[in-house]
Order: C-alpha cells, then sequence, then structure tokens
C-alpha cells in the first residue's frame, strides 16, 4: 500500500479562513537555504535539486524495503529581518528562504547519500536530510495567488496571534498543496503556517 503522509499527518489538513492552534511533530526533510526573491534561478535550481533527490528515495524505498509513498508537495521557510515584508510592502529581495520537502522516517542516511550521490543538478553541495522540530504553531489554509497572502498574514501576525495571547517564534512556513506550474493561481492552495508560544513564557 502506499504511504500518502498528507492524509495521516493532522498537520498537513487546514481549513480556508480559519486559524487553528495545532502541535506539529518532529519530522525529517530534504532542506536547501538561499536568500532572495523566491522568482530567480536560485530559487528554481533548489527546486530541481530536491525533486533530483526525492524521487530517487522514493524508488529505493520501494525497491529495499518494499514501502512506497507519495512524494510530498514543496514547502518553504521564510524569514526576514523585518516580517512587515512579508505582511506589508513584499519586499522579496530581503527574503530569506529553506526550500524543503518531507521524507519518510524510515528514510536511511545511507540511502539520502546514495540518491544525492547519484543526482546532477544545481545546488546539490547544499542538500541536506535534517529532522525539524516546529511544535506549536497557528495555521491556516490560503486559496489564491501567492502575492495576496499579505493580508492573511497581517491578521494572524496581528490579530489572532495577541488576542490568543501568544508571540511568534521560528520561520514562516508554507506547504504549497497546487502546482504552481499548472494551477490557475486563483486556485492555489497553500498552508500558511507560523511557530507560536505562549506570551507569557
Amino acid at each position: 500500500m502506499k504511504v500518502d503522509l498528507k492524509k495521516e499527518l493532522p498537520s498537513y489538513r487546514a481549513r480556508r479562513g480559519v486559524f487553528e492552534v495545532i502541535d506539529v511533530p518532529r519530522l525529517r526533510y530534504l532542506m536547501i537555504d538561499g536568500h532572495g526573491d523566491p522568482n530567480t534561478p536560485a530559487f528554481e535550481d533548489a527546486l530541481t535539486t530536491l525533486y533530483s533527490v526525492a524521487y530517487p528515495l522514493k524508488f529505493l524505498s520501494k525497491k529495499e524495503s518494499d514501502r512506497d509513498y507519495v512524494v510530498m508537495p514543496l514547502e518553504a521557510l521564510w524569514w526576514a529581518d523585518d516580517m512587515s515584508s512579508f505582511s506589508a510592502d513584499r519586499d522579496k529581495s530581503r527574503w530569506d528562504w529553506t526550500a524543503m520537502i518531507l521524507t519518510p522516517e524510515w528514510i536511511t542516511d545511507d540511502q539520502f547519500a546514495r540518491a544525492k550521490a547519484n543526482a546532477t543538478a544545481p545546488a546539490i553541495d547544499r542538500l541536506r536530510l535534517e529532522w525539524f522540530d516546529e511544535g506549536r504553531c497557528v495555521q491556516v489554509l490560503h486559496v489564491g495567488p501567492y502575492d495576496d497572502e499579505g493580508p492573511v498574514l497581517d491578521r494572524l501576525h496581528h490579530e489572532f496571534v495577541p488576542s490568543h495571547a501568544l508571540r511568534m517564534t521560528g520561520r514562516h512556513h508554507e506547504i504549497y498543496l497546487s502546482d504552481a506550474r499548472r494551477a490557475d493561481p486563483a486556485k492555489l492552495r497553500t498552508i500558511l503556517r507560523q511557530p507560536v508560544e505562549d506570551a507569557a513564557s
């Protein structure tokens, strides 16, 4: 049976316009760091590299472990010195990012090393497989173009978080449930996630 972690993990489900507090488990991702506007060759190179290893890992898992799974959607962490660059002026040149793809926990370090060694991709030297523990987060489903996220993030940052006695920690996280190369921009489905903690802690 093919495993689909999107269906098994509650953290990969969200409702449009509804901010929900969830606990995200410790998960393992293929990751590449970068800086600047995502509409650039550097970001494209990162995506090409991620998929150049994600699919070989799937095939190795099926062949060697008899465990097949659905390759997970692209995700990214985003941050900047001034968070208003996300919700207000959307100055993408100031953004830092980590592009990533969730990988099943049974994938071994050896399988990753072999898949990476066999890949020919522009950013392969920067690719890593790493555990990531987000913990408590607020998330919501955004439907529409990426550049329309600003008002949703503004409500999350300045209304929901303070009104629930929380404060933001960690990095803004996006999960791209739609393929931007094929989907109508008006129908793009993106989970927006923000790690939080109690304001009093």
